[in-house]
This record gives structure tokens, sequence and C-alpha cells, in this order.
């Protein structure tokens, strides 16, 4: 398993930990998808945390390496996950304790409220640094939940610091690795004082315009699937 979870006071906490850098591998992604179905039984947050010093290094680069399908089946794995948090009928809180790459900082950008643990990590989307293009369903969910700047700079693959994250909208609040948790568990109350009803009705207003983007951007990837 690369993934566990755990229900704690009406919370489900899903940590990843794959072992490695928490690589974003078509199996990871479709276990991730598992837990929150899982974490629905709960019917509170869910918290979704990385293992210490990383969150996701991103897509798994030796799955793209091993050619054009399974490569469009992680991506296109990646796509549904975001589209899958964005619908999610509960506050998903995501703890990023270390570096986050692409699918990793999305997998943030998806969630509701986003905590990043402060050091010298680096989070942002560095796909052109590395010779991909950024995908648009990545860029539609960039321009939702990134402020200008941050948009901007995804065009030039800055990978920043938790602080600069701030500002950028990848992440909504730093703490020191010694208050994280208070911090998280503070918010973690807030939320569940949420009426789910209204919560739900008013998530779903907010998203649609990006759900929708991001499902366009997703399907033009189906055709050379068929192929």
């Amino acid at each position: 398993m690369r993934t566990t979870f755990e229900s704690r006071d009406g919370v489900a906490w899903i940590t990843l930990d794959d072992g490695k850098v928490n690589a974003m591998s078509f199996e990871m992604l479709s276990e991730i998808a598992r837990r929150l179905d899982e974490a629905k039984a709960v019917g509170g947050p869910v918290v979704l945390k990385g293992r210490p010093g990383i969150f996701s290094a991103g897509f798994d680069m030796k799955t793209f390496a091993r050619g054009p399908e399974p490569s469009l089946q992680m991506v296109l794995a990646g796509a549904e996950l975001i589209q899958r948090m964005l619908a999610y009928p509960r506050p998903i809180v995501t703890v990023c304790t270390g570096h986050a790459y692409p699918m990793g900082a999305f997998l943030m950008l998806s969630a509701d409220v986003r905590f990043g643990i402060a050091g010298s990590w680096r989070i942002g989307l560095n796909e052109v640094a590395i010779g991909l293009t950024v995908p648009r369903f990545a860029i539609e969910l960039a321009r939702h939940r990134l402020t200008p700047p941050g948009v901007g700079r995804v065009s030039t693959g800055a990978m920043v610091d938790p602080d600069e994250a701030v500002r950028l909208g990848y992440l909504d609040h730093v703490a020191s690795a010694d208050a994280i948790d208070a911090a998280v568990a503070s918010e973690l109350e807030r939320l569940r004082k949420l009426d789910w009803t209204s919560y739900e009705a008013t998530k779903a207003r907010l998203n649609e315009p990006a759900s929708r983007a991001i499902a366009a951007a997703a399907a033009e990837y189906q055709p050379k699937m068929a192929a």
C-alpha cells in the first residue's frame, strides 16, 4: 500500500507514503481515489498529508519513460482525481510536509484548505524545466486557485519556498514543524461546525466553472488513448 487511512474524531486522515518520494503513478492516484471513497463513510473533513520531507515528487517519471499509453493513463488519472477532489462533498485539507512538485501541487490546488510546514522546501509547477508542457487541465486549475502572479510564473517553471507559496496561492497557511499539528487541529475544529448542506452547495457553485474547464481539457486526451 502507498497510503494509510485513519478515522479520528469525525475526520478522515489519508497519509501518502510509498517509502520514497510519493511519485504519482497510476497506482498511487487510483489508491488516493479509493481512499476518498472510503473517507465518505466518516462523514467529515479529510486531511491529505505527505511523508516527512516530501508531499509528492509529482507524476511518476518512470511511467513517462514507458511510452505514450501508460503516460496518458497516468495523466488522465491525475485529471480525474483533481475533478473528484473539487467535487468532494466535505472539506479537504492538505498538509504539505516537504517538497511538492507538479502533481503534488495539483492535489494541493484541488483542496479547500492548504497547510505547509516551514522549511527550505520547493513547491510549484516545474514542467517546462524538465521538457514537459503543462497540461491544459492543470492550467485551468492554476487559474482557478493561484493568484495572478502565481499563474504568471507557471510558464517559467518557478519552484518556491513555503512563504512564497502562500503569496502565489499554493498554500493558505505555513507553520513550523512543532506548530503544524495544532494549526491543523484548530482549522478542523472550525470546519466540523459547518452546515454540510450549505457547504456542499456553495463548494459546487464555486468550483463548477473550473470543473467544467478541467473536464473539457482532460477530454482532449481521449482520442489519443483510443488511437
